[in-house]
């Protein structure tokens, strides 16, 4: 199912900012259990993009009823994406002054990743980059064809996700997901200042880590560092944490360690939604 400004619709304007220049924000939230996972962490990242994209969003109140309606009628465990574009402007860059943001919400299948996953995963090493933007690194805007492109560079389901260095030749994230290493028992996760996308979970796994006493550290990190890690995972709403066990094209592997289950242990047992 999917909303258009709170009415079903399937159908956008072709002039729509977010189609044509990809002038927006989206937001991917799990629905599970009858609920919507992490959602104020979701509204709250979502209203900083509109703030620092200056998309005079101020229909909060609606779009929550939205959610509301649109959970309602989904009687199984599901993706919600919302989409907030622009709105509708003529040729060119510069804004309209009476452009009109849309909302758009819509509800799609769980993906149905293997249940080895959370065992351990193999990854590879993307060839596509990721351009340094101080200004939307963060947010999670439409302009995703970095990622689109990294993706698209494997096919297999022995590979699970793509890992992706910036232009420096530092490790920032995943093509879907926040990377995170160990070290001699500390937890360290790329500096997002640049570039990547600060995700929901990888913000609760480094609040998991502060009250199970793991030392953290947000930091530059590169393929030295990823080559001499003890534990590496991933995380991001949907899959949570799946522990990465090797890398394709070499023969480096990582052990399902102990920090990597305490976190894992810590998540599926806190109420933290």
């Amino acid at each position: 199912m999917i909303l258009i400004n709170g009415q079903p619709a399937t159908t956008l304007s072709v002039a729509d900012r977010g189609l044509q220049y990809g002038d927006g924000l989206f937001e991917t939230i799990p629905f599970r259990h009858g609920k919507l996972e992490y959602l104020d962490a979701h509204i709250e990242r979502l209203l900083r993009g509109c703030s620092r994209l200056q998309i005079d969003f101020t229909d909060l109140a609606l779009l929550q009823h939205e959610l509301v309606t649109l959970c309602a009628q989904t009687a199984q465990d599901a993706v919600i994406k919302i989409m907030i574009t622009r709105g509708s402007g003529g040729r060119g860059y510069k804004p309209p002054l009476d452009a009109l943001p849309q909302r758009i919400i819509a509800s799609h299948p769980l993906p149905d990743y293997p249940t080895h996953y959370s065992e351990g995963v193999t990854v590879q090493l993307c060839s596509i980059r990721l351009s340094s933007n101080p200004l939307l690194a963060g947010i999670k805007h439409l302009n995703r064809l970095e990622q689109v492109l990294a993706r698209n560079e494997w096919s297999t389901d022995v590979i699970a996700e793509g890992l992706m260095l910036d232009y420096q030749d530092r490790l920032v994230e995943g093509t879907m997901s926040n990377l995170f290493l160990v070290k001699d028992e500390h937890l360290l996760t790329p500096n997002l200042n640049e570039s990547g996308i600060e995700g929901i979970m990888r913000q609760r796994v480094i609040e998991l880590a502060s009250v199970l006493n793991i030392p953290t550290e947000i930091t530059t990190l590169n393929m030295d560092d990823l080559y001499q890690a003890d534990e590496v995972f991933l995380t991001n709403s949907l899959i949570n944490i799946w522990p990465v066990t090797a890398l394709s094209g070499t023969n480096k592997t990582w052990s399902h360690g102990p920090i990597t289950h305490r976190l894992q242990k810590a998540l599926s047992t806190t109420d933290n939604l």
